[in-house]
């Protein structure tokens, strides 16, 4: 069973991710259709970013997972038998 802390640090996860799914989406949805002197526009980054950022993003969790891949073949290789 997961204790108080660990529900609090997933609860707080969901909020972040649907938080940021939200603005993302009336971001790049929404924002397009809205008029650009219209205020809502202040609250958000210009829109060559809504496509950069996401980018970015992929990058550096394409690295992370080879990192990760090639810290595990590393430590699970097997030594070379010398005959």
């Amino acid at each position: 069973m997961a204790t108080g802390v660990d529900q609090a640090v997933g609860m707080s996860l969901v909020v972040f991710s649907l938080l940021l799914f939200t603005y993302y989406s009336v971001w790049v949805i929404i924002l397009p259709f809205v008029d650009s002197d219209h205020i809502l526009h202040k609250y958000f980054l210009p829109r060559e970013y809504s496509v950069i950022l996401p980018g970015i993003a992929a990058v550096i969790l394409l690295l992370c997972i080879g990192a990760f891949i090639a810290v595990i073949m590393w430590k699970n290789r097997k030594p070379k038998k010398v005959d």
